[in-house]
């Protein structure tokens, strides 16, 4: 990894806010019960000045399909409009197998459109499908790119794609005249793929920054791995994540140590680290936020940056991480 500089605070990336767990009940345990706290969470946010919230057609699991987008176009709507004004509000259509065409998002993007109030700010391709039916992308994006051309929505942004896909993405959207905004990929200390590199392969980040285009870091934490202390394993969750948490705990104790460490220097705990570990490599970070606690901790990580010789430590620690790794999004495209 190539080390710069670090740049001041005011200078990174901000921070925004991933809806995945709204409405999930498979991974996240989630029950409309918890609605009226992920609305403070919401409106916390706001006033922190967190003010991207990105979510998806296909989040909510079973007969909370939707759940996410419906839950963040209600929260949003009850705000003051020179408020609402501020956020920007993104959503992933998913390129089912069904959906085909130039038309194929037509009606996925009114739904989306409608459980979001009206207020649909960047349309983002899910994940490539590059990788098996490479015949079905290019025209999706293309009736993306028309919803944009025709003043529907102001920013389009794409997901899971890795470098040589988005050079050929945005080479054919710029022959339209319509700019790529955005790619949104898997980074965090125990996935950090987007940002390893070299002179004959460039990473994804150094293409997003050749291009200037956003770089966003869904699961920065690592589906909470990365907000916890280190020591004896915890309270293990249920489901998959208790899975994943029993497998990789004892192999990440000396990057949960120093993030510790570096942390305690900042006055800040782990989480903070680790989105400012994201930042430090020009990405914004969306972890995912249910409770009010949550996002405090979040934007105050907005207060300051790791310094160079810190950063370098926890680089250093996300390339070994003693064969530590997040699962790989299936859907990732070279």
């Amino acid at each position: 990894m190539v080390e710069t500089a670090a740049p001041a605070p005011s200078a990174l990336p901000g921070i925004g806010v991933g809806t995945w767990a709204w409405g999930n009940q498979f991974l996240w345990g989630y029950d409309p019960g918890q609605d009226a706290e992920l609305e403070a969470c919401f409106r916390r946010a706001v006033e922190l000045d967190l003010l991207f919230f990105d979510t998806a057609d296909s989040y909510g699991t079973g007969r909370f399909n939707g759940r996410s987008e419906e839950l963040l176009g209600r929260f949003s709507a009850a705000l003051p409009a020179q408020r609402r004004q501020r956020l920007t509000l993104a959503t992933k259509l998913a390129p089912f197998p069904w959906r085909l065409g130039r038309r194929g998002y037509r009606r996925a993007f009114d739904a989306s459109r409608r459980r979001l109030r009206g207020q649909l700010d960047r349309v983002q391709l899910h994940w490539s499908t590059a990788r098996y039916a490479p015949w079905q992308e290019q025209p999706l994006l293309d009736g993306l790119a028309d919803l944009v051309l025709q003043g529907e929505v102001a920013g389009l942004g794409v997901s899971n794609m890795g470098p040589r896909r988005l050079r050929q993405v945005h080479a054919h959207l710029a022959q339209r005249g319509v700019p790529l905004r955005s790619v949104q990929v898997q980074l965090s200390l125990l996935a950090p793929a987007a940002i390893v590199g070299g002179d004959a392969r460039p990473s994804l980040a150094m293409v997003c920054r050749e291009l200037g285009i956003e770089l966003i870091a869904y699961s920065p934490l690592a589906l909470g791995l990365l907000a916890r202390a280190p020591g004896p394993q915890p309270v293990v969750p249920a489901g998959p994540r208790g899975l994943l948490l029993r497998r990789l705990w004892p192999r990440i104790q000396p990057m949960l140590t120093a993030m510790a460490a570096i942390g305690a220097r900042h006055g800040a705990g782990p989480a903070a680290v680790a989105l400012n570990w994201c930042r430090a490599h020009g990405a914004q970070p969306i972890p995912g936020l249910r409770r009010v606690r949550q996002a405090e901790e979040a934007a105050a990580a907005l207060a300051w940056g790791l310094t160079a010789t810190e950063r370098e430590e926890l680089d250093a620690l996300a390339v070994v991480a003693g064969g530590a790794r997040m699962p790989a999004n299936p859907f990732q495209s070279a």
